[in-house]
């Protein structure tokens, strides 16, 4: 059976090692700040052993985006959801494809459908749609402008 880790145990961890990066916690989820993602990503796979991502998804709030990582450990058999948010009008965060090459195509599609930028990614450009289209058709508000009428 899957162990989740405890959000309140791994967040001590990160506040000790990384002071200014840790943002929240419940239960098995550990918010961090943006700026702070990639070291303390990095941390939870080097140290904690989270040597898989099995997902990332963006939820879109009214003044943010909020990413949401789920991070696994193979081999202990243990999960952890990992949180950051980037404001909507500097919807950028660190790129975590140097660490989980899983990220990749993750990082696009988020990129594409949401518009959040990922920096350091090795190749970000649209995943579904193509280059070109105006807007992110996820994003809460997107209005598909084509004649004779679309979605509204």
């Amino acid at each position: 059976m899957t162990e989740p880790l405890s959000g309140q145990d791994v967040a001590r961890q990160i506040g000790e090692r990384f002071p200014a990066a840790l943002a929240d916690f419940e239960g098995n989820i550990v918010s961090v700040n943006s700026e702070a993602l990639l070291e303390v990503a990095r941390y939870l796979r080097d140290e904690l052993g989270l040597d898989y991502l099995a997902s990332i998804t963006a939820v879109d709030y009214p003044q943010y985006f909020e990413l949401v990582y789920h991070l696994n450990s193979l081999a202990a058999n243990r999960v952890l959801v990992l949180k950051t948010r980037c404001e909507k009008g500097e919807a950028r965060v660190p790129s975590l494809v140097s660490l989980w090459q899983g990220a990749d195509f993750q990082e696009r599609e988020v990129y594409d459908l949401m518009g959040v930028s990922f920096d350091g990614h090795p190749d970000l450009r649209r995943i579904f749609l193509w280059e070109g289209f105006n807007g992110h058709p996820l994003q809460k508000g997107f209005e598909l402008d084509v004649p004779g009428g679309g979605l509204k």
